[in-house]
């Protein structure tokens, strides 16, 4: 094992001066689909200080674009610096006072952690698509040695959103006797087709790009358009034909400056709506890797939580914490009723399951919004 070190400041990716970003390396990783990965170097932030039994940690795992920037010490008021800032600190459901928090950068990621983008050491250049394919549970796997490099025993919680609600189930699933309570919060135990097939789309998008180039694009050169479509069909599944009324409806755009995808006028012409999904797209391709989206994108759609079990019910019949799902009354991409029946499942199997539904309109990112109800939830 390799000693945690801190990254220089230009690899600290929106932090501020009172947050640092540590990582972990650790020399090799056994993966779920055969062979190994090493090294492997976990990115991650934590917050609160871990009591002497080792037993009062709280994993937080990201979503699918996201880092270990969960929470910001020196704004925690303002949601826009840290994608859970109003969920973590002094009185709040994480509450650094009590717990020890920890939010990690998953592996395949491009925010610190080992991904395609990271320098494979045989061939000196980075990975590109001879990186491995990666798991939910690989990336479970990685976080528990972590846990364990920082003196955690047993964890008070684990909890995340989307991606992060698939790795909060695995927890509970694959470590049972580690931790206390599990929550799971817009996931469920394997994808729908229709939710693989949009995410199908979203790579094909960034692959088709010339400048994909079969992965081996150089830094800062990758498939920006690719990437960027892929970004704007996800922000659709994202959000729900209420809140885009609600939002948008059928306004003509007011930023006329942004580029067209045509020199005809009349196909130039935009709505608002077309606007903020071409926002977003840029946005991502700005911040992020083209290969790490399509390889954790691709362990999202891979997961479920019965592989390598019997059965489904043999799977869940392991949790024996304290199990919370949190369903989205308009999450089109993790249906709500799929969460309740998820946990309703847990329940009949004889596990303690609660289930709590956001009444919201932002569909899947209402977790990333909903602040009050989120407390209000995350509190029972």
């Amino acid at each position: 094992m390799v000693a945690q070190r801190e990254l220089p400041v230009e690899e600290r990716k929106q932090l501020t001066s009172a947050d640092q970003l540590f990582t972990y390396t650790l020399d090799s990783l056994p993966l779920q689909h055969g062979g190994q990965l090493g090294p492997v170097t976990l990115a991650y932030e934590t917050w609160g200080s871990l009591n002497a039994q080792g037993d009062n940690a709280i994993l937080i795992t990201h979503a699918l674009t996201g880092n270990s920037h969960a929470h910001d010490v020196q704004y925690p008021d303002d949601p826009k610096r840290a994608w859970w800032n109003l969920l973590i600190g002094p009185g709040r459901p994480f509450d650094t006072s009590r717990y020890f928090v920890v939010c990690s950068n998953v592996l395949g990621g491009c925010y610190g952690s080992t991904g395609p983008s990271s320098i494979d050491p045989t061939t000196k250049e980075p990975y590109s698509l001879r990186f491995p394919v990666v798991t939910i549970r690989d990336m479970v796997s990685a976080q528990r040695v972590l846990l364990e490099h920082l003196g955690v025993r047993q964890l008070a919680m684990v909890a995340g959103g989307s991606i992060g609600g698939q790795q909060a189930l695995e927890w509970g699933v694959t470590y049972p006797e580690l931790v206390q309570k599990v929550i799971v919060v817009a996931a469920t135990a394997a994808l729908t087709a229709q939710a693989i097939a949009f995410s199908e789309v979203g790579r094909q998008a960034i692959m088709v790009d010339p400048l994909w180039q079969g992965g081996n694009y150089a830094p800062g050169h990758g498939p920006a358009a690719g990437l960027s479509i892929a970004r704007m069909l996800a922000m659709v599944t994202y959000q729900s034909e209420e809140a885009m009324e609600m939002r948008f409806a059928r306004q003509q755009a007011r930023n006329k400056a942004l580029p067209t995808p045509s020199r005809t006028a009349d196909l130039a012409e935009r709505f608002e709506v077309e606007s903020y999904l071409y926002y977003q797209g840029e946005s991502l391709a700005k911040r992020f890797d083209a290969n790490s989206y399509l390889y954790i994108s691709k362990a999202m759609d891979l997961y479920d939580v019965s592989e390598g079990y019997s059965s489904l019910e043999a799977a869940l019949r392991r949790l024996r914490s304290k199990a919370l799902f949190i369903g989205i009354r308009s999450d089109f991409l993790f249906p709500a009723a799929r969460v309740r029946w998820l946990a309703e499942q847990v329940r009949t199997l004889g596990g303690n399951s609660t289930y709590v539904e956001l009444d919201s309109p932002h569909g899947h990112d209402a977790f990333l919004k909903e602040w009050g109800q989120m407390t209000d939830a995350l509190n029972m």
